[in-house]
């Protein structure tokens, strides 16, 4: 559960690019049965605007398709001291004051958390001209899926490379281009008040899709791809510590990531 008491202080307003963010949480939340929608509506009615007044740019907010207990949601930060400022303005604000307790009650676990940064200049997410739903705003539908990649220690130098040069075209070629592509951030933790898994060593990419029919048919097309079967499903296997997660997401209403 998130800490209802921190230290208050100054609001950091920080200026958040377009190309989003030098710093992202991939936050994974286990929540009690029947409890996601109650999180969810309080969530896009309270801790929205109220994260972004203080700098924290909430990149996406998601239903986890295959787990019904599961919320996902990203957010970003132009750095790590800026990331300490902001989440200290939040969750010492009177907004999450008045709310925590409601936000807590239908959490089992929060702490399932990566820090990430992006694998390199145009890496991170697009956010030119999307727009947020207002509260009460109609679902976006889409589906967005998060795919982590896991290694025995650092991500090898050569990865990036490999998925850049040699994954992406046949990805392309199977009906998707990735929207975003991050590696484990391993500064320590500025906030320590809410934990994120340490010792990870992941490469996090993220494609979207109209719908899971959509997803299922470039699943179909990658099988079928000569390059994909012949040679790069392998290569991939080699490099990692286990088989990858796949989070299949659906955005919720008011999700700028969709």
């Amino acid at each position: 559960m998130e800490n209802c008491e921190t230290e208050i202080s100054d609001s950091h307003q920080a200026e958040i690019i377009e190309r989003c963010c030098p710093v992202l949480e991939l936050r994974q939340y286990t929540l009690y049965p029947g409890r996601r929608d109650v999180l969810i509506e309080l969530f896009e009615r309270e801790f929205l605007e109220s994260q972004e007044a203080v700098g924290i740019k909430v990149v996406g907010t998601f239903r986890r398709l295959d787990a019904p207990d599961q919320f996902v949601w990203l957010r970003g930060f132009p750095d790590m001291v800026s990331r300490a400022q902001s989440l200290q303005s939040f969750y010492g604000g009177d907004t999450w004051k008045a709310h925590c307790d409601a936000a807590n009650a239908t959490m089992i676990d929060s702490d399932n958390v990566l820090l990430l940064r992006p694998v390199g200049p145009g890496s991170g997410f697009n956010l030119a001209g999307l727009s947020r739903n207002p509260v009460g705003g109609p679902l976006p539908g889409g589906l967005v899926v998060a795919n982590i990649y896991y290694f025995a220690g650092s991500v090898p130098g050569a990865f990036p490379g490999f998925f850049e040069r040699e994954m992406k075209p046949v990805l392309a070629e199977s009906g998707v281009t990735p929207l975003g592509e991050f590696v484990t951030e391993a500064s320590p933790n500025t906030f320590p008040a809410l934990p994120v898994r340490e010792g990870e060593n992941v490469f996090v990419w993220f494609e979207g899709f109209p719908g899971l029919a959509a997803y299922n048919q470039h699943l179909a097309n990658l099988e079928a791809n000569a390059s994909w079967k012949g040679h790069l499903a392998g290569r991939l296997t080699k490099f990692l510590a286990k088989e990858p997660e796949v989070l299949k997401l659906v955005p919720t209403a008011r999700s700028l990531l969709k």
